[in-house]
């Protein structure tokens, strides 16, 4: 069915949009329509209306490749309350139906609008289109409808996997395998050859009402050029795929880095802009004061809808849209200790690389002033009183004891940093390295343990989107913790069960490579991630930052015109203000560490007891290196990357520690004049507060150890040199290679993780 997460008519078009409708002509009938062509599955939909305002009725087109089990729009961008349109083929017939839903089950048929199938719909072996006139279309029950005078937008869902019964047009189908938005300026979309094209004539060739020009788009049948081989592929424009391609590119090989998503910070092309920043360059990824924006946003379209937790799918991945904490990695992060193998032990000169093209600041703001500062200021004397010290945390990087900073970050001059302004800019500068967004692949292509390309959706890259290896070259995924391990599945690598998953849909089997191919190591296995518990408390001095709930429509103007004019003030920074660690031996003689995270503000209070909303703030513990609880990642039916098993607190140990940790912040909480904690309830305990907290709030998006590094393949993916066992070019540089948690949140890390494995890549015997 449609998913939950097509929650509600999505008020912002345009720019707001990850994508926006535009104009273009249909060369296989002549007809022009305002819509998109969805880039990473290849769907192409369009609507027309008649120049009649007044009128009910609209012609539709939808053309997707075979692949597509079945497509859906939503005519008023959301499942619920919407009239739906769901289409299929059955052999070469197309079968459509209009839906209704009232909640987020199995949409039911809808009487009262009507579709005809017009001439020029088609099904052949690559792609099937349907052209269609829905009428009594453009309002429906509820009081929705379509503002043909005006902007709107509409829903998409693909799927992959069959209907019940393809020959039925009121069949049952499961969930959709994907879904997006887009915005759609209809008052463009109208055309006085509406009644020609009715009767299959394209008419006059004039643009639709208010459209200055006219686009062309059909599907993409295969490339006009050969295929362009290259000596690294490189799957994944996150922080690994991106430094990974900066340093290969900058030692001369010739690379190509595959984004499935698309742009994100102006510098490289977004446009998703805060209303109060408009006519800037700035976008949501570039202010990191608008970090807490990532999960209230309407439409969050930079998250990946096939990983069932955060996870960005735009440009820089997870560094775009996480808040920017970055530690340089202490000696034990990379010991034999937290499961390194010995020639990662010194790690020093690829940390030092990563600081001279990244530095750390905890002064973001371009007038090296703090703000917003009152709950670090009132934890400072919490944790005074408990036998602290304070540091400036990436001077002293080894000391994670009884220690506190103020918080430190990747930004630069007031924007959002990483990699994306660093490593991205210096590789765009040489002839050698291709940059592709918008391209999503589903598997590595390869003849036993020899890898030849990887399977794209685009095309023009090469015969059915395979894009080939020059002699002796290498593919690198750098996917992430979810998708690396989802095109390894896909490519006959991992458990096999995971395996027999992908064997089981349709649409990848026919990728998967024969049964006697398949590749067994523990792909998904022992990952890890911080177990995190929030305590809520209020101060008087503390500025809560109305909880950060205006900062995309309705800042505080003072704050927002400051950072438009020199982006210095609250908005240079993001939410973290002060930051701590703890060191705990616990019973099994293993050592962990605490973190400590303060920000104003509180993801959810819930308390009996009467509070003032505007001076609450949170601390946020988390448990890190040390801890022994694993977890597991993997796939369904329908693809999605999922927890198969949940890592939080599956040790009792870990428990304990963590709840010794939080008893600790608390311990001395009457000391300081004011300071109430709200969360937990009054009367409740740490113990009873951890038992009854929601796992999936537990959850810290610090995912690692699913492509782990080792020195064996039953125990680990990769060797130490990155590169998968049982394969001779296939490598994987994301944080899913890094075998256990860091003392600090693994951004910085990670960067550091991913200089080291390109120089062990670089320096391995047979490559390009």
């Amino acid at each position: 069915m449609f998913g939950h997460l097509l929650l509600a008519l999505l008020p912002l078009v345009g720019s707001a949009f990850a994508q926006s409708g535009s104009i273009y002509t249909d060369p296989g009938n002549g007809f022009t329509f305002d819509g998109i062509t969805d880039p990473v599955y290849d769907v192409t939909y369009g609507v027309i209306f008649p120049t009649d305002t007044t009128s009910t009725e609209f012609i539709g087109e939808i053309v997707a490749p075979v692949a597509a089990q079945w497509i859906g729009v939503a005519l008023g961008g959301a499942m619920i309350d919407n009239l739906l349109l769901v289409v299929w083929t059955n052999g070469n017939t197309i079968v459509s139906s209009t839906r209704y839903a009232t909640d987020y089950i199995q949409p039911v048929p809808y009487a009262g609008p009507t579709l005809t199938t017009l001439p020029s719909s088609s099904v052949n072996s690559t792609h099937w289109k349907f052209v269609f006139r829905c009428q009594n279309c453009t309002s429906w029950l509820g009081g929705g409808s379509i503002p043909v005078s005006g902007s709107g937008v509409l829903a998409w869902a693909y799927s992959s996997i069959p209907v019940d019964d393809p020959a039925d047009p009121n069949s049952d189908f499961l969930e959709h395998t994907d879904f997006g938005f887009f915005g759609m300026n209809f008052a463009d979309a109208h055309t006085s050859n509406y009644n020609n094209y009715l009767n299959g004539n394209a008419g006059t060739s004039t643009p639709p009402t208010g459209s200055p020009t006219t686009t062309t788009t059909s599907p993409t049948t295969g490339p006009t050029t050969p295929a362009t081989p290259y000596d690294y592929v490189i799957v994944g424009a996150g922080p690994g795929g991106i430094i990974a391609a900066d340093r290969l590119s900058e030692a001369g090989k010739k690379v190509l880095l595959l984004e499935r998503g698309g742009p994100s910070t102006g510098e490289t092309g977004g446009t998703y802009t805060a209303p109060w920043a408009a006519g800037t360059n700035l976008t949501k990824f570039d202010i990191p004061g608008l970090f807490e924006s990532m999960f209230t946003d309407s439409n969050p379209w930079y998250w990946c809808k096939d990983i069932n937790f955060f996870a960005g799918c735009l440009l820089g991945g997870g560094t775009s849209v996480n808040g920017a904490l970055y530690w340089y990695p202490t000696d034990s992060d990379f010991s034999t200790n937290n499961g390194w193998p010995n020639s990662w032990g010194y790690h020093q000169p690829y940390t030092s690389a990563m600081q001279a093209r990244l530095p750390s600041t905890d002064h973001p703001s371009t007038d090296g002033q703090l703000y917003l500062e009152q709950s670090a200021n009132v934890v400072m004397q919490l944790l005074n009183g408990q036998g602290y010290r304070q540091v400036t945390i990436n001077n002293d990087v080894n000391s994670k004891d009884h220690v506190y900073g103020y918080s430190a970050f990747d930004f630069l001059n007031g924007k959002r940093g990483g990699p994306v302004a660093t490593y991205l800019q210096t590789a765009n500068a040489r002839s050698n390295f291709v940059y592709k967004d918008y391209t999503m692949v589903s598997n590595i292509v390869r003849n036993g343990s020899q890898i030849t390309g990887v399977k794209t959706n685009d095309t023009s890259l090469g015969p059915n989107g395979v894009v080939p290896l020059t002699p002796n070259g290498r593919v690198i995924l750098s996917a992430g913790s979810f998708g690396s391990p989802r095109i390894l599945f896909q490519s006959g690598i991992g458990p096999t069960d995971m395996l027999q998953t992908v064997q089981g849909n349709p649409a990848a089997a026919p990728n998967l490579p024969p049964q006697s191919e398949w590749i067994n190591l523990p792909v998904g296995m022992a990952v890890s991630d911080n177990p995190s518990i929030n305590l809520v408390f209020t101060h008087p001095s503390i500025d809560a930052y109305d909880n950060w709930a205006d900062v995309w429509s309705d800042p505080r103007p003072a704050d927002a015109a400051q950072y438009l004019a020199s982006q210095s003030g609250v908005f240079a920074g993001a939410s973290p203000k002060l930051n701590f660690w703890r060191a705990y031996s616990g019973i099994d003689a293993n050592q962990r560490w605490a973190q400590g995270t303060v920000r104003p503000g509180a993801a959810s209070v819930n308390t009996t007891l009467p509070y003032n909303a505007s001076e609450i703030f949170t601390i946020t513990v988390y448990l890190s290196q040390g801890i022994t609880s694993r977890g597991r990642i993997g796939i369904n039916a329908g693809l999605e990357a999922t927890a198969l098993v949940n890592p939080w607190l599956t040790d009792p140990v870990d428990k304990t520690v963590l709840i010794q940790a939080l008893n600790d912040v608390v311990s001395n909480m009457n000391s300081i004049s004011g300071l109430t904690m709200i969360t937990p309830d009054s009367g409740m305990t740490i113990e009873e507060y951890v038992d009854l907290y929601d796992p999936g709030t537990m959850c810290s998006n610090h995912w690692v150890g699913s492509n782990k590094m080792g020195t064996n393949s039953s125990t680990a993916v990769v060797d130490e040199n990155a590169k998968v066992f049982n394969t001779n070019n296939l490598f994987v540089v994301d944080a899913s290679i890094i075998p256990a948690l860091p003392v600090g949140n693994p951004h910085g890390m990670l960067m550091s993780a991913a200089e080291q494995a390109v120089a062990n890549i670089l320096a391995l015997a047979g490559g390009p």
